[in-house]
């Protein structure tokens, strides 16, 4: 059985004629004729009583055109969809931002994504790394980009995207400013600005301090950089900052070990990716660097 068949049967049943169904598609009277004497052969039912010259739905006839009506109208539901599907990403992506990235690294990639795919509801949302990797794991977002775990983290598939590489900074009239290869024990002396001790990059830092038996004197943490830089610009201490926040009146202390952090993607292992999110994981890989 055949949609064509369907479509004919639904046409004489219509109009109970099999000229004018004929007319309606495209087809003569004997061959409209043979398709539904075909039909009723292969279902072993009437559907039609042909009673002089005039024609009837059977009782299966009946039910026959209400199952047919409604899988023709789920076949082109079916097309409907898979025209779409034809014409680019749609429907929407929830998307998780680490509030740096958001500022620094993700606007033009955002531009270039929304140009290409007008069609895709954006729900952004500006978090920390770390409750990312949580929405990802509790399935509220579909994609993240963020600071990478140091480790890997179960279920949760992690693209690698940018190195950043971390610079220990203070003011120009800070103390350290004035050594002239300051090392690490000459900055456990001071106080810090640092983001959490809790976050990725904080763990970072704190780990390299920890590696030489040093102690950190925080005396102010936030998870915002910008925050961090412009509170290290007025003197309140030394801080660690990505190149993306290296402003004129800081100074970059060459420490012989230098931090890095990685910057990437991740999403579900388990979750099939929707093809707006597929979109722009492929424009963030193809602009990493």
């Amino acid at each position: 059985m055949d949609t064509e068949d369907l479509k004919i049967f639904l046409s004489v049943a219509e109009h109970l004629s099999f000229s004018v169904a004929a007319e309606h598609v495209h087809l003569t009277q004997p061959a409209v004729s043979k398709r539904i004497a075909n039909l009723e052969n292969e279902l072993d039912v009437k559907l039609f009583d042909r009673i002089a010259r005039k024609i009837s739905l059977t009782e299966a006839g009946k039910i026959f055109q209400s199952r047919a009506r409604t899988l023709i109208h789920e076949l082109e539901v079916m097309q409907s969809a898979m025209r779409t599907l034809q014409k680019g990403p749609s429907g929407s992506l929830a998307l998780a931002i680490s509030h740096h990235l958001g500022l620094h690294r993700f606007p033009p990639l955002l531009q270039e994504y929304a140009s290409r795919y007008p069609d895709v509801i954006l729900d952004v949302r500006f978090v920390d790394s770390e409750r990312a990797y949580d929405a990802i794991i509790q399935g509220n977002v579909d994609i993240a980009v963020i600071t990478l775990a140091p480790e890997p983290q179960a279920n949760v598939k992690a693209h690698p995207l940018w190195d950043d590489p971390l610079y220990y900074v203070c003011s120009k009239n800070h103390p350290l400013a004035g050594l002239d290869g300051p090392e690490l024990h000459d900055l456990s002396r001071y106080g810090c600005l640092l983001p959490s001790l809790a976050t990725y990059t904080g763990r970072i830092i704190k780990q390299q301090f920890d590696s030489h038996r040093l102690a950190l004197k925080p005396v102010m943490t936030t998870n915002y950089l910008e925050t961090l830089a412009k509170m290290t610009e007025i003197g309140l201490g030394w801080s660690v900052l990505p190149a993306t926040l290296l402003a004129d009146n800081l100074t970059v202390l060459k420490i012989e070990s230098p931090l890095q952090r990685q910057l990437g993607v991740i999403h579900h292992r388990q979750r099939t990716l929707s093809r707006a999110a597929e979109a722009l994981l492929d424009i963030l890989q193809s602009k990493s660097s």
